[in-house]
């Protein structure tokens, strides 16, 4: 069992949702639930197409994290 990262983002009609380790799966649902349903179906299809074209499946258990920053340090930096 390989887990990969899906990251979701707000689009104007529903959401978008990609795999974080295999940025080639990208889908969009109308809904999160949608989305979520979309892109594990869109994996599925890049694995078994992977499979049979012999390329080597992308590895999973990405970590993430969100890294704190404030924005006016930013634009002072240069």
């Amino acid at each position: 069992m390989v887990n990969y990262t899906a990251k979701y983002t707000k689009i104007s009609y529903g959401y978008m949702g990609q795999l974080v380790e295999w940025p080639e799966v990208v889908t969009e649902g109308k809904d999160l639930e949608d989305c979520r349903a979309m892109l594990r179906d869109a994996l599925n299809e890049m694995v078994l197409a992977y499979q049979q074209l012999g390329k080597e499946i992308p590895l999973g258990n990405a970590l993430i994290e969100q890294l704190p920053i404030e924005v006016q340090s930013v634009s002072q930096a240069s």
